[in-house]
């Protein structure tokens, strides 16, 4: 029981969307008119941290908070802030590559930990490689579960999500798993057993809102592992969720939609 009441953590980015809704998708150097805009939290942690707890998961955030409502340049958290983080109420610990020096030694801190557990309350260790900077792909040596983007998969001469999976897993430590996901065309997946694994999308009726689709799938991927579902199970079920977000703003459908798994 106490394994199962340990959360997980994201650490990375939190900040403020500002989303603008618009009739149809504007054309350059001209003028549209806002039907509607809103305000909501944003960053890649703090919507991953957000889908989790709405699937019912345990969970917490780290990053850099603000006391108002807008500021800019706040500092990523450093290993030092990790430092104070008390390792045994996680079971899974996900970051969202940014300052990658940095979160390396927050990963070495866990791994030290880890090394001290029997297998079964080792914390599992996800990153995500989203962005193209070259500082940001050391991350792909110290995840169990590495998330690469669409464009850091084109980024190295890939075309589609299964190249990039067997290109790149090289780069990855023995016994990782590697994910990719390709927008409507489903994402695949490829583990230490050398097999692809892979989902279709799950496209809404009407499209609405894709933003944050990445970060939602991102943890409806971990929400499944960390229950100790397949990786089969997993892919789909972050597909199946990112792909419904799309059909509503934000993320409070999800509640409604899966808390049942």
């Amino acid at each position: 029981m106490e394994e199962q009441r340990k959360k997980i953590l994201c650490v990375g980015l939190v900040c403020l969307d500002i989303i603008n809704v618009v009739d149809k998708y504007p054309e350059e150097d001209t003028d549209s008119r806002c039907l509607s805009q809103r305000w909501q939290r944003g960053g890649n942690a703090s919507n991953s941290c957000t889908v989790l707890s709405l699937l019912g998961a345990p969970c917490a955030f780290m990053g850099s908070l603000t006391a108002g409502p807008v500021a800019k340049n706040l500092p990523d958290a450093t290993a030092n802030d990790f430092s104070k983080v008390d390792l045994r109420q996680f079971k899974w610990i996900h970051w969202e590559g940014r300052n990658a020096e940095e979160q390396v030694k927050m990963i070495q801190r866990v791994e030290l930990y880890n090394s001290t557990l029997p297998q079964q309350q080792k914390i599992t260790i996800s990153v995500e490689i989203e962005k193209t900077r070259e500082a940001l792909y050391q991350l792909f040596a110290h995840g169990d579960v590495v998330f690469i983007s669409k464009d850091v998969a084109r980024h190295f001469g890939f075309q589609s999500a299964q190249t990039a999976l067997k290109g790149l897993y090289g780069r990855v430590k023995q016994g990782a798993v590697l994910i990719c996901a390709w927008a409507e065309k489903g994402a695949d997946a490829l583990g230490p057993d050398g097999s692809v694994v892979h989902s279709d999308a799950f496209p809404p009726e009407t499209l609405v809102d894709t933003l944050g689709a990445g970060d939602t799938f991102n943890a409806a991927v971990i929400y499944k592992l960390a229950n100790g579902g397949s990786l089969q199970d997993a892919l789909t079920f972050g597909c199946r969720v990112a792909g419904s977000k799309c059909g509503f703003h934000g993320y409070d459908g999800i509640a409604e939609k899966f808390t049942d798994g």
